[in-house]
């Protein structure tokens, strides 16, 4: 079981969590908990370091230590009373370690990967312990553990760092050797290297220590609890309609969370997908909900299409001019890109090579007009320009394969609506995206949405 940031947020939140861990062990279940950082308190962390990172002079960050002391006892003397000076210590003494880093950072005026993953993975530090306190008060044995202590071994790149298999032997002797006596609580978000540096695991890391730790315990499943219902057919902020989607594949959710589907990252479904264990993503605020169950088995709904996303903070690049008749050029194109850190999401190409379209995430603009300009410098191409005002739509479906008109279904309930499409790419048989202009976004979403009727159950 993973809780997320607003399932351990304060005292009735946890208390929640430990009632739906006490109700599953009382069962007869072994259990494996990983926990996220109480809700906003790695942004906090962040956002600390940064500044006085970049200080010109001498700060103190004394004011977010003791705030960040306030908040985690409170909630300790609220859940878990009969452990109040044990895990005191316990948090001071790290939030001693947390201030005394933050102080050699605003010395020595620089903010390294190294010292950034390790400064901020002290969230999860503070947490877990409380919600291990926590299970003890009511009687059930638990210990806190670190990620790296708890055996997840990773490739050492900081700020995204990715779990080596060696990870599984280590995690099934220091975890699951441990599940009939304890029920462990291991901070989710960050292993360590091979040498022992602290290493986080980069957007929704929880998610993916949960996944990490599910197979290496060989779990019969993992349980994503979070303050949703389950993945839904589409953000329901934008569509109040939407309904929660009971079973989806692994392909299919893979497809979804890249495509701006936050509930999970894809990164957090790789290792149930070797082993072959089920993921269910539930509502900590409301456990009666079954849910939506992630699996290996892919089927379709009559609908065809399960999901549609967008994603907003995009922009359309469009690139063309290139030397004719010269090979490689578009190979030069990406090579500067991702030299330059720039993910392309989407990619489509004249058949011609004289005009290619590429979508990035706005944030990377900068670094994606200095690549360009390179090449453009010697000759290779002779224009480029980004679009900002774009959305990207993202469909979604298993039933998409092999699905004779799929794609002028899709289409036509976008004219229907009066919304003219700048960019397609089908990067799989179970995704087609394109883009459309920003003001058109979610009524492009609308409209899909509407065609398959994804607001009612499937026969």
């Amino acid at each position: 079981m993973k809780f997320g940031g607003t399932s351990v947020g304060n005292t009735d939140a946890i208390l929640k969590v430990v009632d739906i861990i006490k109700k599953s062990h009382d069962e007869g279940n072994e259990i494996a908990v990983v926990v996220s950082a109480m809700t906003k308190v790695t942004d906090q962390i962040i956002a600390e370091a940064e500044r006085i990172g970049k200080a010109n002079e001498k700060v103190s960050p004394s004011e977010l230590i003791e705030t960040l002391r306030e908040r985690h006892l409170s909630t300790l003397k609220a859940v878990a009373p009969d452990f109040v000076d044990e895990v005191t210590e316990h948090i001071n003494v790290r939030l001693e370690r947390l201030e005394n880093m933050l102080t050699a950072v605003n010395n020595l005026r620089e903010l390294t990967p190294r010292s950034r993953d390790y400064i901020i993975s002290f969230g999860e530090k503070l947490s877990a312990p409380i919600v291990s306190a926590a299970l003890r008060q009511i009687g059930i044995n638990s210990f806190q553990v670190s990620g790296c202590d708890a055996g997840i071994l990773t490739d050492g790149v900081h700020g995204s760092a990715t779990a080596l298999p060696a990870s599984y032997p280590r995690i099934a002797e220091r975890i699951g050797s441990k599940l009939k006596d304890y029920v462990p609580v291991i901070q989710g978000f960050a292993g360590c290297s091979l040498e022992g540096a602290v290493t986080t695991l980069g957007r929704s890391g929880s998610d993916y220590s949960g996944a990490i730790i599910g197979a290496g315990i060989d779990a019969d499943e993992i349980i994503i609890w979070t303050d949703v219902d389950g993945v839904m057919t589409t953000d329901p902020r934008m569509i109040p309609e939407a309904r929660v989607i009971d079973s989806i594949s692994f392909i299919e959710m893979m497809e979804m969370s890249y495509f701006g589907a936050k509930v999970i990252h894809s990164r957090a479904l790789l290792p149930a997908m070797e082993k072959n264990i089920p993921v269910y993503v539930r509502n900590t605020f409301n456990p009666s909900h079954p849910g939506t169950v992630v699996n290996r088995d892919t089927h379709a709904d009559k609908r065809i299409v399960k999901s549609v996303s967008l994603i907003k903070t995009s922009s359309l690049v469009i690139i063309s001019g290139f030397a004719a008749g010269r090979p490689g050029i578009a190979g030069e194109i990406f090579t500067a890109l991702a030299q330059a850190g720039v993910n392309v999401m989407l990619i489509s190409q004249g058949s011609s090579e004289l005009n290619i379209s590429l979508v990035i995430i706005d944030d990377q603009i900068p670094a994606a007009s200095k690549a360009l300009e390179g090449i453009k410098q010697k000759g290779l191409i002779r224009y480029y320009a980004f679009d900002t005002d774009v959305n990207i739509v993202s469909v979604v479906g298993a039933g998409m394969m092999g699905t004779p008109g799929t794609l002028g279904r899709i289409f036509k309930s976008l004219g229907s609506a009066g919304i003219n499409v700048l960019m397609i790419s089908q990067g799989s048989e179970v995704n087609v995206s394109f883009v459309v202009s920003e003001a058109n976004g979610p009524r492009a979403v609308r409209a899909i949405h509407d065609e398959y009727q994804l607001d009612k159950e499937d026969d």
